[in-house]
């Protein structure tokens, strides 16, 4: 099963390589064997979507691309897979493997470590032992629990549309949404996609967290320019609440809201098991305040309570 999948990967990988211009899943399945003894249409489908994604977790860029008739072909363009000569030095060879293990407790552990040994086939040194003891002593961490990252991380890379369910902060059920992926970025130990959402034609940052099912890709371009890192990252940064413009008074109980405590410009405990915080007020904390339920209670400005008071009942409502 092993020696027939990798040969039909192989075969795969040549005729995306080999071709000019765009093939179609059609044209696909009539040069690869494994394809044309396929049981029906829909087994078919199944195994070319898994050897083309297991062709790009090997690094295969693969381009989609919708011709006059609105049908989907695919190329390994060979100028967009040949990399130059490397040329590491030691300190390069140890910042690329302190950066791989950031993954190590991620679903991209194994592409990172992957990524290292055809590095180090192509000649990249190793590093030194200094570097991988104080490694050892204090390693960097990237929480990802969510399933959503993986299809969007490789959605993002490769420009593909892609819809998903989600569940906004003040909503009970989750609504479809059409987004063209730009980046994601963690922010407050959360991550966040930020994109271009088409139904309302407007950029948006949705939390991984509350994306519901599984994300589908979709074939076509991008409808809307993608802007440069920086402006996604102010985006994304605004949208998760972090762009204080002013302060809010809540009560927090006793022993509860590490987070808000962290980020409190004042605390003053109080005899009856509740303390009182003032915390930057910016766009998005209404939708993080709610996240701590019974244990937070809003006392000024009035329009913060307000949205955190209608947010709760949206949820209640259910």
């Amino acid at each position: 099963m092993a020696i027939a999948k990798a040969e039909r990967l192989m075969n795969l990988a040549l005729c995306l390589l080999g071709t000019r211009r765009p093939l179609s899943k059609r044209e696909l399945r009539g040069s690869i064997e494994a394809y044309m003894e396929a049981t029906g249409e829909d087994a078919f489908n199944r195994m070319f979507e898994r050897d083309k994604d297991d062709l790009r977790e090997l690094g295969l860029v693969i381009e989609t691309v919708e011709n006059l008739d609105g049908d989907t072909g695919y190329l390994a363009r060979r100028d967009s897979n040949r990399l130059p000569a490397i040329t590491l030095d030691a300190e390069e060879a140890a910042a690329l493997g302190l950066a791989a293990k950031v993954w190590q407790q991620a679903r991209l552990a194994g592409a990172a470590s992957g990524a290292l040994q055809k590095l180090r086939a192509a000649g990249m040194p190793e590093a030194e032992d200094s570097y991988d003891s104080q490694a050892s002593a204090l390693e960097p961490r990237i929480p990802v629990h969510e399933a959503a990252f993986e299809p969007l991380m490789l959605a993002c890379r490769d420009r593909r549309p892609v819809v998903f369910d989600y569940r906004k902060a003040n909503s009970a059920r989750p609504e479809t949404r059409h987004v063209e992926p730009w980046t994601l970025e963690c922010w407050r130990g959360h991550w966040y996609l930020a994109g271009w959402d088409r139904d309302r034609g407007a950029e948006r940052v949705f939390r991984l967290s509350r994306i519901t099912g599984k994300v589908r890709s979709r074939a076509g371009a991008f409808t809307a320019p993608v802007p440069d890192v920086v402006t996604v990252r102010e985006t994304v940064e605004s949208w998760a609440g972090e762009t204080a413009t002013r302060s809010a008074r809540i009560r927090l109980r006793a022993g509860a809201g590490y987070p808000l405590r962290s980020r409190a410009q004042s605390v003053q405990e109080g005899p009856d098991g509740w303390d009182e915080l003032e915390i930057p007020y910016g766009h998005g904390l209404d939708a993080w305040l709610v996240e701590f339920g019974p244990d937070v209670v809003v006392l000024e400005p009035a329009d913060l309570r307000a949205d955190v008071v209608e947010r709760l009942r949206a949820v209640a409502k259910g």
